[in-house]
């Protein structure tokens, strides 16, 4: 028979050949590094046989579906080492996370955190042993007798809840039996690096109302190296954390009075605003309007806009004069009356309508965490009303304006274009036209991206931006949608050039996201050690003696009149605790006076990182830090 490699090469096997002997065929190092296979788009066991004109690509390690079925191999053997050293424990289910994987257990006795080292050393056992992984399928009514002969009352649950012509497949290894889709390793030896985490509650399948299952956390890497890298970055991580930094440098605050609404001190209005003057002007740069639309908005806009019937769990909702209102959660609609609110040509469009509007979404208290998970926040939101012969263009100036933001901070990233998922709306000319669009827009500006299939919005297509920071972490920020929808549901119109009426096409993007949630992500990424354009306080004069103090004050006034955020510490303290001081808050540059300074009519220049720099005169220092300011240079 004939396959097809991901290269497009035809290879000739023999019938019923597996994914495994195929990988042999390619080579000894290909089938020794394999972890399981794509057939026909579908990620399977490596012991899969394989069909005529079936496509085929062999996974390894080096790509991240791999990574996941090595993961999720480990959530199994975790599970085997519990049933092992607590034979009463019930499993219920184990799925692959970010970095790694987890197991939801419901003990008898309940375990602490203590306990993790010895069901770590039975793992390695099982791992020792190399056990072979057999995949096997069972008709529903007996699947679900295996299950309730060894007493897993959450796996029977499952399969019960599972549709009625589903293949309900299992996964063996030795003694152990587990309810499992897969795929998963072909044995248990080929994992070589894991640890175990911690522990947490978990209420079962995420209901409150339900049982409080014990979730034990783990991860694992290819090589140990890669996991020692890993904790490295979970160490740096901890110094980094924007809640003890936010705290410190006295950002902003998180109190009982208002959970996950967060509290910006001064010196936290300083960098938002910061942030908030930028977006205005590189904005204003790119021809942008500018509007507000109201927090609170009527039910019946809500019901046009579909989030009353879809999203109505996660909205705050009120009733003024009787009727039904809204928070609103997304600012979409109130752009869309906006636009409405007068007639528009052709000539009109683009329209590039900006908002930076204050949302509100109730998060449950559980997910809530520093400014990352938040219950209130600012979405630098922007909607563009277009003709379909312009969505090209603007997607191409967008993806440039998220670009340029991004660099300017430092951050690298990766794009992702979703396509079409199960649930959408709309046509098949519809889609197919603004995927199209997207994958085009990207392909001339030579982007590389991953196409994430059927992780589009359910209203049109998607491209992701997911950030790199400066310690590996990625997060995701930018996005850009396209919608079809919204402009037929609000029926909005705009006159074309023949007269008629037309559907503008219309494109949701966001650039920071959540303001709150990209300066929590600025704080860590930054380690608190703000660019200078940034920092709440970008100077501070310092003499050392109160001899200095009145041109101290000559300096501080200086700067001061010159628009540059300094404070000026003239208290009788030593000058080394100053200094120390003034590098706990982050300063960037320090201004240090003492009897030679002035006299000489100098400042001697300290900065945060690289300490003494040398005696400039003031009006020398403050040509510095205004090139600095406006070059929004990052040191």
């Amino acid at each position: 028979m004939n396959i097809t490699l991901k290269n497009g090469d035809l290879m000739t096997l023999e019938e019923n050949a597996t994914c495994m002997q195929a990988a042999l065929a390619i080579s000894e190092g290909l089938a020794r590094n394999a972890i399981c296979a794509k057939v026909n788009g579908e990620l399977v066991d490596l012991s899969r046989p394989l069909n005529e004109g079936d496509s085929l690509e062999i996974v390894t390690l080096k790509d991240k579906e791999g990574l996941q079925v090595y993961r999720h191999t480990c959530a199994h053997v975790l599970a085997q080492a519990l049933k092992t050293v607590y034979p009463t424990c019930k499993l219920s289910i184990g799925p692959v996370i970010e970095n790694g994987f987890y197991y939801d257990v419901d003990f008898v006795t309940p375990i602490t955190a203590a306990d993790l080292a010895k069901i770590e050393v039975e793992m390695q056992k099982i791992i020792k042993s190399n056990l072979p992984i057999e995949r096997f399928t069972l008709p529903r009514k007996e699947a679900i007798e295996l299950m309730k002969g060894y007493s897993e009352d959450y796996k029977v649950e499952l399969i019960e809840d599972l549709p009625e012509d589903a293949e309900i497949s299992f996964y063996k290894q030795g003694g152990f039996t587990d309810l499992c889709k897969g795929p998963h390793l072909p044995s248990t030896g080929k994992i070589k690096a894991f640890k175990l985490m911690n522990m947490a509650g978990a209420y079962w399948r995420g209901d409150e109302h339900n049982k409080m299952l014990t979730r034990i956390y783990g991860t694992a890497f290819a090589k140990k190296d890669e996991m020692e890298a890993y904790f490295t970055m979970l160490e740096e991580a901890k110094k980094r954390d924007h809640t003890k930094l936010g705290r410190e440098l006295k950002l902003f605050a998180l109190m009982n009075e208002g959970k996950g609404l967060p509290f910006f001190l001064p010196n936290g209005m300083v960098l938002k605003n910061a942030l908030v003057e930028y977006w205005r002007q590189i904005h204003a740069r790119e021809g942008y309007v500018e509007v507000s639309t109201p927090i609170m908005l009527n039910r019946s806009l809500w019901e046009t806009s579909g989030h009353w019937y879809h999203y109505r769990d996660n909205m705050y909702t009120t009733k003024v004069d009787d009727e039904d209102f809204a928070i609103k959660p997304m600012n979409c609609p109130g752009g869309i009356l906006a636009y409405k609110n007068e007639p528009h040509s052709y000539k009109d469009l683009p329209i590039r309508m900006g908002e930076l509007g204050i949302v509100h979404r109730h998060e449950k208290s559980g997910q809530l965490h520093g400014l990352f998970r938040v219950r209130c926040f600012t979405q630098d939101d922007a909607h563009i009303f277009m003709t379909r012969e312009q969505i090209k263009d603007e997607i191409k100036g967008i993806v440039r304006l998220i670009n340029e933001v991004y660099t300017l901070f430092g951050f690298k990233y990766h794009v992702e274009l979703s396509t079409r998922p199960e649930n959408s709306m709309g046509s098949d000319e519809d889609w197919a036209a603004a995927t199209d669009a997207l994958r085009s827009a990207l392909d001339d500006m030579k982007f590389e991206y991953v196409v994430n299939e059927g992780d589009g919005a359910f209203y049109g297509p998607k491209i992701d931006f997911h950030l790199e920071d400066s310690i590996g972490r990625t997060w995701q920020c930018g996005t850009i949608q396209l919608d079809f929808q919204l402009p037929q549901r609000f029926e909005m119109e705009y006159i074309g050039e023949d007269g008629g009426k037309h559907r503008p096409i219309m494109v949701h993007r966001v650039v920071f996201g959540s303001i709150e949630r990209f300066i929590g992500i600025l704080i860590e990424h930054f380690a608190g050690k703000f660019p200078v354009w940034l920092s709440p306080v970008q100077v501070k004069v310092m003499p050392i003696t109160e001899r200095q103090a009145g041109y101290a004050k000559e300096v501080y006034e200086m700067l001061k009149a010159q628009g540059i955020r300094v404070k000026l510490d003239d208290r009788s303290e030593k000058i080394g605790y100053k200094i120390r001081e003034a590098q706990m808050e982050k300063v960037p540059y320090m201004l240090i006076v003492g009897e030679k300074e002035a006299e000489a009519g100098l400042v001697a220049v300290r900065r945060r990182d690289k300490g003494d720099t040398g005696a400039v005169t003031a009006e020398e220092f403050l040509q510095t830090i205004q090139k600095d300011i406006a070059g929004k240079i990052a040191f």
